[in-house]
């Protein structure tokens, strides 16, 4: 690699990795702040709350190296015509599209890493966060075994065979045991859909009543069953599409597939999940026409708040077009390649009119 590649790959990198760390430090203390009023719940402490903000940190890489490379890119950028030193560059015969390729190979590098986060550790560090802060909050869920989740609520133990991710319970089965620990009952439903504030609506009841020796066995089209269970709680077994990895996806809409479900919503979250760590490349793209510019002082700060902007428009571009593309059934894939498409545009766009100048 030549000098002016090594150089440029250094400084943009460095750049990159100290506007995430500030990031992280940012949300981190933030996220801090949203966990202290837990404490004291149960037996969840402090030290709790600092572990389960740690085990979020591997989602929050996810979701903000995109914008740390681009404000990363951005400062790097400036700083470097600030000191003149890219129309030094310039002079000596490097073309847009040459210093354009440096910049992908580093943000080539930042995507792998945003793709193997994405993919490995994210998803199962989420999950294990979750339930630290379930299991020390005082709440009990399995949901490693075979027969299905099981929830302990007070003298209750509820096993449940699927839970959609509307927060739906399909294959029902709660045990009901009496303050001396003995069996009470046993009702069976086909399915449950939950009733704010605190009950649940099954349907298609079996419930079998134990009387000392005997037994009697109820059938209901429509049961009200109150419980501490709620979507809240549901939720935290249940990780966000867009926090699921590829292989748990593709599992997921195949399951959805086969039972005649729709797929829109996990499909464009599939395909976002190939994209987005592509959006590295968009950013220093983007970047790359305000580090023509030439103000000695005050541009960087100007920059810098430029690409904040633009890093939360990108963000809520790619929330709208999910949900969009989610409403009028568009292209799962057109729907998650539209905000990535729209700004490499933007930045083709804005290098065309750096260069004319």
């Amino acid at each position: 690699m030549k000098i002016y590649r090594r150089y440029l790959a250094r400084e943009v990198s460095g750049s990159i990795l100290l506007v995430l760390a500030g990031f992280l430090a940012l949300f981190g203390f933030f996220d801090m702040i949203g966990e202290v009023k837990n404490v004291g719940e149960g037996s969840y402490q402090l030290h709790h709350a600092v572990a389960f903000v740690a085990l979020r940190m591997p989602g929050r890489i996810y979701e903000l190296m995109p914008i740390a490379v681009l404000i990363g890119t951005l400062y790097a950028l400036s700083t470097l015509a600030r000191h003149s030193e890219i129309t030094v560059l310039r002079a000596s015969g490097m073309s847009t599209l040459r210093l354009l390729t440096g910049l992908f190979q580093v943000a080539a590098i930042f995507a792998l890493v945003t793709f193997f986060i994405g993919e490995v550790v994210a998803p199962p560090s989420e999950r294990t966060a979750q339930q630290l802060r379930l299991s020390e909050r005082g709440q009990t869920v399995g949901q490693d075994l075979r027969s299905g989740l099981w929830v302990k609520d007070e003298r209750s133990f509820i096993n449940v065979k699927v839970v959609l991710p509307d927060s739906r319970l399909q294959g029902i089965r709660i045990y009901d045991f009496d303050k001396s620990s003995k069996l009470r009952s046993v009702t069976d439903a086909k399915e449950g859909v939950y009733v704010p504030p605190a009950s649940w609506r099954l349907s298609n009841v079996v419930q079998t009543l134990l009387h000392g020796e005997r037994s009697e066995v109820v059938k209901m089209p429509d049961m009200e069953w109150h419980s501490a269970l709620n979507p809240d709680i549901l939720a935290v077994l249940m990780i966000a599409p867009e926090r699921m990895s590829l292989l748990h996806l593709s599992a997921y809409v195949r399951h959805l597939s086969e039972n005649s479900q729709k797929t829109q919503r996990y499909d464009i979250a599939l395909w976002k999940k190939v994209v987005y760590p592509l959006a590295a490349l968009v950013m220093v793209a983007l970047a790359l026409p305000f580090g023509y510019t030439h103000n000695r002082v005050s541009g960087v700060s100007l920059k810098i708040f430029s690409g904040v902007m633009i890093g939360v428009f990108f963000h809520m571009l790619n929330g709208l077009f999910s949900n969009l593309g989610a409403i009028n059934s568009w292209s799962p894939l057109l729907s998650a390649m539209a905000p990535s498409a729209l700004f490499m545009l933007a930045a083709a766009g804005m290098i065309w009119l750096a260069e004319r100048r």
